[in-house]
């Protein structure tokens, strides 16, 4: 965080070598990471801000939940539908800049990956 703010880490969404090549481009520019700490850096990375299932709802997620929460909250949210479409609301009603029309997409997303069975 000395570079930047968390928003790029949390938009990215990489896989484990998605983020090797991000570290390895942020050292190209500076970064001070020694080579004993990027397998950690790595791992952290890919865990708390690894990869989301694709879809439509994807980008509307990182795009506009990400604002206020970082990915380990929705991972963390296993819940029916109509929770999330209740958690939705609620996020509405506290200033969440989400469409009309990315709001069925953004629920179908995180009740089909984030949901209850």
């Amino acid at each position: 965080l000395a570079c930047h703010d968390l928003r790029p880490i949390q938009t990215a969404a990489y896989d484990r070598d998605g983020w090797a090549m991000e570290i390895e481009a942020m050292i190209q520019k500076g970064a001070d990471v020694s080579d004993a700490d990027k397998p950690v850096l790595i791992k952290y990375l890919a865990v708390n801000h690894g990869p989301l299932p694709p879809g439509p709802g994807r980008a509307i997620l990182l795009n506009t939940c990400t604002v206020c929460h970082d990915l380990g909250r929705v991972r963390l949210n296993t819940v029916s539908h109509d929770e999330w479409e209740e958690m939705l609301n609620a996020m509405l009603n506290e200033g969440a800049m989400l469409s009309d029309k990315d709001f069925p997409v953004l629920l179908d997303y995180l009740s089909t990956y984030f949901g209850t069975p």
